[in-house]
């Protein structure tokens, strides 16, 4: 370890005088001295010659005096010539102004050196606890400069640099090296930010980057990682074999949030969000989020297996909620999510609960709440929805004042070297798309570990911006428990097995240094056994409690489970306030001039609140969000283009076309009520989904909708859904009321824009997890949406949306069908023909309800009725059993779809039924052939499909 320099070290007497002299015949001399050096000495000798030595006033004495001038405060020299560089021409001295050229040559070459120290030097630092060590780069040598060994001992101005303004190269040289090469290495030069950088400098190189425990600080974190250490090895004795995900390699990750968190409480952080994977979750769950270890040793005990049959999740995924009170007296909640084995995927979910709470609390400048993640090197470096929520974190949609990004950097994946598994130098690259820092710290250095984290605190708070923290550790026991890692790393795990633990090596400094003693270390050792000892005992008893947590707080009052019948409640409006809040909307401020087409829209919306039109699909999606927000609730939209809607439907925010300022019809309804937020997303959709998702579990009062462009791009999502969205309650029993609007038809536009793949959420649907519903009126979805916000059963919601009928002729809706009722999961056929006269039923959802009736209306085929499934999921097998009552018994039912047989809901519909529909309607299918891809790229060859379906459906069995 590199020392730090003394800073008393200098070139002057006691009287503040330069020991450097000058005599006129030495100075050729002059070298050994900056420019900006001299500089110094001459303003203080037009203040005060005497505070100048003999030799300098006898030589500043021959140039004309000015008045001295001040610097100018801040970073870097003036670099304005005093008169003493250019004198009259008829004083002028040929030999000073070689020097003077001399010296503003080698200063720039230090200026230079300086830089590259900032901008390189974390390539010599001493990151690996391994000790791997990198070639020095070239740049980071003074001889690259043309210094010389007996230029070590000249003086330079070093203003530009934290700490005293004159220093020599040696001194110099071994402060960049303290400050950027010891156990910290930082990255922060890529920043545009003048001002940042040279925050960041003043921090790093005022104290070299530095910081000394004294016996408080030492113990606190002795006692952390004695706990750590402890809690690891007791594991390991007590269950062996067992899989635990171990921390050992890295238990300074303990103390790391320890600090974090006392920080955050200075800070006035109220709540914190954590977000990690696996590995050292369980000693996170005990010593850090308060978790009684006695619960974990149950959960290994796993001695009631039929409490967990189906459903609950291994003990390393589970979250936590607790309170943390500060040594500084402030208290701070902590949450841990619950995190499946997608590491990473769980980021934009904790960030996205974070802004929900932010919202809640009306924390506008985002300072009372943190997101603090934990990574581990090889999924940073490898997942792309880790760069997707980097790249939420500075939009305004989803900002939330800065995440701290801590990296638990094991220096391998589960056996992949970091040379398989990345192209990038560091594990930490990608964050560089931002403008923030990257600290690398020798994990096995708690000092630099705390520096590094008060560090990062201190920035995330003066610059709300993310900061990564990337720790360099390294994994014990492998990926597992289970694992052998010498099979493919021998050579690392050969220098691991001869390592003390970070706690004893930590130890073994502070006893050097006697900030603590060998009776701490024993006493603290001594009481983390003992407490780990009773609480296996309390957790083997025989009548141990056993309880299912069900969430609280804010979620007082929802409940997920099964719909019950009172869960069917009216979501009817009055007419009259259906058509105010409509005409508030097409109100618009004085001087706001819309585009021409979206004036022709808001006259047209004003024609529908007069009764003079039916209202479309936009309208009537308008009018629930504004029904809603005038009772109060709460309502946010966002997707790549939730403003206007990808298909122009919506229009939520308007632009003037001579300023481009921004007007949102909905926040301007009435006084007092609920907030809304239509935000443009980035071209990302696990990331934002999983915002929206994590936003969901923090406001369960309001409507969280997160729209797909099409919804054919909800595949690149997957993750959510499957890890989250379906199956969150059963494994974690947290609910949530996410809202997916997927646009889904076949329409002849190819095969990435006709489906949402809606059969795949029909294969995830099970115990009432979700809903699936696919409306065909805009009455319909208006009921819909304003049903999953009212009603307290709360579940999340798949709805496939249209395109083309957002502006179909049929697809209308009157004021009256929005004033009662509510959601109909099912629609008999709506015409007057003779039930007993039907030949053939057609069972379908969707758009294709359209094309069969126009086909029917037609042909005048009053033998076939068409009845729709408005909700597919949980399956309404009353609400369907009442539509097909009036038809005879044997009536063929026969399920119209336009998706390939392989796809939609028939496979799905069919094995609920088996082929027979309550015993008295026998079931076929129409649909087109199993296929690969959902649709035909050609649009004629789409129609030639669509006909040969529609035919298919009104074949005359007679």
């Amino acid at each position: 370890m590199l020392d730090k320099p003394d800073p008393a070290s200098s070139h002057h007497d006691g009287n503040g005088h330069s020991d450097v002299s000058l005599p006129e015949d030495l100075i050729n001399e002059l070298s050994s001295e900056s420019l900006t050096f001299v500089e110094d000495l001459y303003t203080s000798y037009l203040e005060s010659p005497s505070s100048v030595s003999e030799e300098w006033r006898n030589y500043f004495a021959r140039f004309p005096q000015k008045s001295a001038r001040k610097r100018k405060p801040g970073f870097g020299p003036t670099f304005k010539r005093h008169s003493m560089f250019n004198p009259p021409s008829p004083v002028r001295n040929e030999a000073v102004d070689r020097q003077t050229m001399k010296i503003a040559d080698r200063q720039e070459r230090l200026d230079q050196l300086i830089r590259n120290y900032r901008v390189r030097g974390h390539i010599l630092a001493s990151l690996d606890p391994l000790g791997k060590k990198r070639a020095t780069p070239a740049e980071l040598m003074p001889e690259f400069y043309d210094f010389s060994e007996r230029d070590y001992d000249r003086v330079f101005s070093t203003s530009t640099f934290g700490g005293p303004k004159q220093r020599t190269l040696r001194e110099m040289i071994q402060w960049l090296k303290n400050t950027y090469c010891r156990s910290i290495g930082a990255q922060f030069m890529h920043i545009d930010s003048l001002r940042v950088r040279e925050w960041l400098q003043t921090r790093m190189e005022s104290t070299a980057n530095f910081l000394k425990f004294e016996r408080p600080e030492a113990l606190r974190i002795l006692r952390r990682l004695t706990d750590a250490v402890g809690f690891e090895e007791f594991i390991q004795k007590k269950y062996v074999g067992l899989k635990s995900f171990s921390l050992e390699g890295a238990e300074s990750l303990i103390p790391l949030l320890d600090l974090a968190i006392e920080k955050a409480g200075e800070q006035g952080v109220d709540e914190i969000v954590f977000g990690m994977a696996h590995r050292g979750r369980l000693n996170v769950l005990t010593n850090i989020m308060g978790k009684k270890p006695r619960e974990i040793f149950r959960e290994y005990e796993d001695s009631v297996p039929e409490m967990s049959v189906g459903r609950g999740d291994v003990k390393y995924h589970l979250g936590y909620s607790s309170d943390w009170m500060t040594e500084s007296g402030h208290n701070v909640h902590l949450t841990l999510c619950f995190n499946p084995s997608h590491l990473e995927f769980v980021n934009p979910v904790a960030m996205g609960r974070m802004r929900a709470k932010q919202d809640r609390w009306h924390n506008i400048d985002r300072t009372k709440g943190m997101v603090l993640l934990i990574h581990g090197d090889a999924a940073f470096a490898g997942e792309g929805v880790v760069q997707e929520s980097l790249n939420l974190s500075e939009l305004r949609g989803y900002r939330t004042g800065g995440t701290i990004h801590v990296v638990v950097n094991n220096q391998i994946g589960f056996t992949t070297d970091p040379a398989q598994s990345r192209s990038s130098t560091y594990a930490t690259d990608v964050a560089k798309m931002l403008q923030i820092p990257i600290f690398h710290v020798n994990g096995e250095d708690p000092e630099a570990v705390a520096q590094v984290v008060r560090l990062a605190m201190d920035f995330r708070k003066e610059f709300h911006r993310d900061v990564v923290i990337d720790m360099y550790c390294y994994r014990r026991r492998g990926h597992n428990e289970g694992d052998e890692p010498s099979f493919t790393q021998p050579l690392m795990y050969d220098v691991i097995d001869k390592r003390p633990s970070v706690r004893d090596s930590f130890l073994q400094r502070m006893l050097e240094r006697k900030s603590v003693t060998e009776e701490d270390a024993d006493r603290l050792q001594e009481e983390s056994v003992s407490h780990l000892e009773s609480e296996l005992a309390a957790a083997r008893v025989e009548n141990y409690p056993h309880k299912v947590e069900l969430p609280g707080g804010i979620w007082t009052g929802y409940r997920g489970g099964k719909e019950l019948p009172s869960d069917q409640i009216d979501t009817g409006v009055p007419e009259e306030s259906l058509s105010n809040l409509l005409l508030k909307q097409t109100e618009l401020p004085d001087g706001f001039t819309p585009h021409k087409k979206i004036k022709r829209l808001l006259q047209i919306r004003k024609d529908m609140a007069a009764g003079e039109r039916k209202l479309d699909w936009g309208t009537a999606e308008a009018l629930a969000f504004a029904s809603l927000l005038t009772e109060g609730y709460r309502i946010r939209v966002s997707g790549q283009d939730a403003q206007r809607g990808t298909f122009s439907h919506r229009h939520a925010v308007l632009h003037d076309v001579k300023t481009g300022k921004k007007y949102t019809p909905l926040k301007h309804l009435v006084s007092g009520q609920g907030t809304v937020e239509i935000v443009n997303s980035p071209l990302s959709e696990a990331g934002v989904l999983g915002f929206d998702y994590g936003y969901s579990l923090d406001c369960p009062d309001g409507l969280i909708i997160w729209e797909a462009q099409f919804g054919d791009f909800v595949n690149a999502a997957q993750v959510i859904i499957d890890q989250f969205i379906v199956s969150a309650e059963d494994k974690w029993q947290r609910y949530s009321g996410m809202v997916m609007l997927l646009p889904h038809g076949f329409e002849g536009q190819g095969p990435e824009h006709s489906s949402a793949r809606f059969e795949r959420f029909l294969q995830l649907a099970a115990e009432s997890n979700i809903q699936i519903a696919v409306p065909t009126t805009p009455d319909q979805f208006f009921h819909l949406l304003r049903r999953q916000v009212i009603r307290k059963w709360r579940k999340p919601l798949i709805v496939m949306t249209p395109k083309s009928l957002l502006r179909h002729r049929d697809a209308v809706s009157s004021f009256s069908s929005l004033t009662s009722g509510s959601y109909m999961k099912v629609i008999g056929d709506t015409t007057d023909l003779n039930p007993q006269k039907v030949k053939r039923i057609l069972l379908c959802t969707g758009k294709i309800y359209y094309d069969l009736n126009e086909r029917r209306r037609q042909t005048e085929r009053d033998d076939v009725a068409i009845v729709r499934i408005e909700q597919l999921y949980p399956v309404p097998h009353e609400d369907l059993e009442a539509a097909l009552a009036p038809y005879p018994e044997g009536t063929p039912v026969y399920w119209v779809q336009e998706e390939p047989e392989n796809m939609g809901a028939w496979r799905f519909i069919y094995c609920r039924f088996k082929g027979n529909l309550f015993g008295r309607h026998p079931l076929h299918g129409v649909y087109r052939p199993a296929s690969a891809s959902p649709a035909t790229g050609s649009g004629r060859s789409h129609q030639f499909e669509q006909e040969m379906l529609l035919t298919e459906s009104f074949r005359d069995d007679s």
